[in-house]
């Protein structure tokens, strides 16, 4: 009691009384949280006895859960045409009490995807998968596929892609996948598959940007931009600008972004500072194949950075993730030295079933070299190029 006292917390007798001061909230998802007025934060643990609740059951007949437009949740009584931010199951909470977990890691480098998802639930998840007819892509639809959720396989190929939706199948004939045409090299591919998805006017819970190209050749794009900028980062930006109003509507949600930890090993500003749009999309003069991976790679992480300080507040959370190094796939297949390096590895590396458990995830850690005015330069930048291009 001494360390309540210490910190103006024994004003009351009950454990579960609050002191003044302090909210009960709850989550979109049921999860209570406690806001300290005075201190302007919010918690997880019960500000007196450190325990973590969730409510139990659904809203009482009547009742609507909504959202704000700060992503706070409130709740509509249409009975008595009211609304608060009080949710009226608070009255029927339980105790979270997680299991400690064991000495040695849950999981590791060898833990499958299909593990770490055991026991989950995603019958009313909607996902969408970018280059999902193979490699990291494939082995993710196919886990959410066969546990329940909504797969969008959305691939540049698609014979490839219905192949891919096939073998899925044929592993649960009950699986809810489709493919979908995506090429990301082409903003007008990707303006007409967020509008061909809209029209199905489903929620979207799950946003995994993967699909990829490493060690092309140079080339430009149809918006005449470089091939491996645009597509491993420019493509998925547009089209997460695209489908953010169904994300936000559908909160909670989440973005990830499929990385590397190779965008450690390069630089897209000036000698002033300022971001150089040459090195971003460069020309054929000044282009190397492993440059502009890690370039990409880094604008990657700066989107996902931002994305999610924009996003969460509306209840929609971004992730990078670096998916294991030198792991093997076939996003090599671009040049046959990148293979017989693969292939040397590959003793060495993890294979694809493995990669989603042992992910390394990251959000609001850009470099700090990168200051939030040089982020705000590279998103206002970002948004100009692709207002730029004559026909979207």
């Amino acid at each position: 009691m001494a360390a309540l006292k210490y910190a103006g917390l024994e004003d009351t007798d009950s454990e579960e009384e609050l002191p003044p001061g302090w909210e009960e909230r709850t989550t979109r998802d049921g999860w209570v949280y406690y806001a300290n007025h005075l201190e302007e934060k919010t918690q997880w643990e019960h500000p007196k006895s450190g325990k973590r609740k969730r409510v139990a059951g659904g809203l009482p007949y009547g009742w609507e859960q909504e959202t704000d437009e700060s992503g706070q949740v409130y709740f509509v009584d249409h009975i008595n045409k009211r609304t608060t931010y009080l949710d009226p199951r608070l009255a029927f909470t339980v105790e979270d009490n997680p299991v400690k977990p064991p000495t040695r890691q849950k999981y590791d480098g060898n833990s499958t995807a299909m593990e770490i998802l055991q026991g989950r639930d995603l019958s009313e998840k909607v996902v969408i998968i970018t280059g999902a007819n193979s490699g990291i892509g494939f082995e993710t639809a196919k886990s959410f596929a066969l546990h329940g959720a909504y797969v969008i396989l959305a691939c540049r190929n698609m014979s490839r892609g219905n192949d891919a939706v096939q073998r899925i199948l044929g592993e649960w004939h009950k699986a809810k996948v489709e493919a979908m045409t995506l090429d990301l090299a082409s903003l007008h591919s990707v303006q007409q598959f967020a509008e061909a998805f809209k029209s199905k006017n489903v929620p979207l819970h799950i946003l995994i940007c993967n699909a990829a190209t490493f060690g092309a050749p140079w080339c430009l794009t149809e918006d005449g931009l470089e091939s491996t900028f645009q597509v491993n980062h420019l493509g998925h930006f547009y089209l997460v600008q695209l489908l953010e109003d169904v994300l936000r509507s559908s909160s909670p949600a989440r973005v990830v972004v499929v990385s590397s930890e190779s965008h450690r090993f390069t630089e897209i500003k000036d000698s002033s500072g300022k971001l150089d749009f040459s090195l971003l999309s460069p020309s054929k003069k000044e282009y190397w194949a492993m440059l502009a991976y890690n370039r990409s790679k880094l604008c990657n992480i700066l989107f996902s950075n931002e994305l999610n300080r924009r996003l969460s507040p509306h209840g929609v959370m971004c992730n990078s993730v670096h998916p294991g190094n030198m792991m093997y796939s076939s996003i090599h297949r671009s040049w046959w030295v990148y293979t017989l390096l693969f292939t040397l590895a590959r003793p060495f590396t993890k294979s694809m079933i493995f990669m989603w458990a042992s992910s390394q995830y990251s959000h609001g850690n850009s470099p700090q070299s990168l200051g939030e005015f040089f982020w705000l330069e590279y998103w206002m930048l970002t948004l100009e190029l692709i207002a730029a291009v004559p026909r979207l």
